[in-house]
């Protein structure tokens, strides 16, 4: 069913985005500060919901930050879903919205086992992962939103190659997150780094790959060569800032603390990884937009020819 562009709706999406975005930088600075269970209980912090700042001395202040700015999202995203249930008509993306809040309440039971299981069982590896799906599917929300999704003028465009564009893009996005889960593996001491370190030089020629297949066969889009741009610019920064992160741990192995260079380096380091693997499906959700797939076409065809 076809639904009206509603700038309110879009711009509180874009709102809920940016705020998750926010909360990736709080939950990195959790981990890149060594301070996961400075905070020994669950949901309260200390025995109650507002401790004092006196309480929340050390690690603590970033482990409360964090679960404040958590639960901020949760009440943004409830309001998200019932926003567009009440403005919004495509009974589809009703019931994505009912899905991104489930989407929430798991990741705060993870978050919550992870203090209960005292970072046992991969359980933080399994918690940083899940936001990943999380904020794309936020961000999702947010493109089927906007004006661009909604508009009846955009291009549709061909796609002769093989394999599809749709299969290109699908799998760019499933190798980026899989070395994002190499990445929570490593950061949370389940496994060595090389394992992450190989998997950014997949990443690099399956990124490479993905933008000569968009220029070659969409060189005329200016959505897909502004995409194509922008995969390059963000997997550049992000590749730049690995080797960057893993040097500041290097040299400051020694100290009694962590460091804010090794801090921030890996605080950026986990965030532009996340926007990496939030735009890869952005790519994919373009794609999808602008591209009938195959099997479209041929209906399409084949509805023509019963008409004549």
């Amino acid at each position: 069913m076809k639904s009206a562009y509603n700038p309110g709706v879009h711009r509180f999406a874009v709102f809920v985005v940016a705020w998750t975005v926010f909360l990736f930088v709080a939950g990195a600075l959790v981990t890149s500060n060594d301070a996961a269970l400075s905070v020994p209980d669950w949901p309260k912090s200390f025995g109650t919901w507002f401790p004092s700042l006196r309480m929340l001395a050390g690690g603590a202040f970033f482990e409360h930050s964090h679960r404040v700015i958590a639960g901020g999202l949760g009440i943004f995203t409830l309001a998200l879903a019932v926003l567009i249930w009440i403005k919004d008509n495509r009974r589809w993306l009703r019931w994505f919205g009912v899905i991104a809040v489930a989407g929430i309440a798991v990741q705060a039971v993870l978050g919550g086992e992870v203090v209960r299981q005292m970072l046992h069982y991969w359980l933080p590896v399994i918690h940083a992962c899940f936001a990943q799906i999380v904020f794309g599917a936020l961000l999702s929300i947010a493109v089927f939103t906007s004006r661009w999704w909604l508009s009846d003028r955009l291009p549709q465009l061909a796609d002769t190659g093989s394999p599809s564009i749709h299969a290109v893009t699908i799998a760019n996005a499933e190798v980026i997150f899989f070395q994002v889960v190499l990445g929570a593996g490593f950061r949370h001491q389940e496994i060595p780094v090389w394992p992450h370190i190989a998997g950014a030089f997949v990443v690099l020629g399956v990124v490479i790959w993905t933008a000569i297949v968009l220029r070659k066969r969409f060189g005329t889009s200016p959505e897909l060569s502004r995409a194509r741009m922008m995969l390059h610019a963000i997997f550049g920064i992000q590749f730049l800032l690995g080797f960057g992160a893993y040097w500041s741990r290097l040299s400051t192995v020694g100290a009694a603390q962590p460091m804010p260079v090794m801090v921030w380096l890996t605080v950026v380091h986990i965030v532009v990884g996340a926007l990496l693997f939030a735009f890869s499906r952005f790519i994919v959700l373009i794609c999808f937009r602008i591209v009938p797939r195959r099997g479209e076409l041929a209906a399409a065809a084949s509805r023509q020819v019963a008409v004549q």
